[in-house]
């Protein structure tokens, strides 16, 4: 039995305040008056390190776009998610193929489960690609093949810490 109508429409857009408050990354809401059931979120995670092929070679992108569904059912079903942007990756599709996500955060979805912690498990997934339970498309299990003889190694990202200026505008 889904949750009133009201409820989950402030549920939603509760996690997603959440989301914008607690990362970094950029929310567009399809509804943003969320009034609007299915409601689309396309997320672009950034200075977010995850695996592309190019020119032969597996390269590090930052940037990444994703789109997330919620329906009248959430959260007692899933979030339909979509890959949006390149990737090479054994357990993300490329958008070419589907753009599905298989991840442990979306088969063990329950009432309790939430956006932030969604995300979160995604930055990890990009960062930690699992070549021993891909995809079965060409493209999941080239990746699959290629991570189990070189691991992924993804560069750290440091955050820049704000400069604190003096009042006259200078650095201290």
């Amino acid at each position: 039995m889904p949750l009133p109508r009201d409820l989950l429409l402030k549920r939603i857009k509760n996690e997603i305040r959440e989301c914008k408050r607690k990362l970094k990354h950029h929310f567009v809401v399809s509804d943003p008056e969320f009034k609007k059931l299915p409601l689309e979120i396309t997320v672009t995670l950034v200075n977010t390190p995850g695996p592309i092929w190019s020119d032969g070679r597996v390269i590090h992108k930052f940037t990444h776009k994703l789109k997330i569904i919620i329906t009248e059912d959430y959260p007692y079903q899933t979030p339909i998610v979509r890959w949006k942007s390149p990737i090479f990756h054994p357990n993300i599709m490329p958008p070419e193929d589907g753009g599905y996500v298989c991840t442990k955060l979306l088969e063990g979805w329950s009432f309790k489960s939430n956006l932030l912690a969604f995300i979160k498990g995604l930055e990890v997934l990009l960062a930690n690609p699992n070549p021993q339970n891909p995809f079965e498309t060409d493209a999941c299990t080239r990746a699959a093949e290629y991570f189990n003889k070189h691991p992924y190694n993804p560069p750290e990202i440091k955050e820049k810490k704000p400069k604190i200026l003096r009042e006259n505008g200078e650095d201290k």
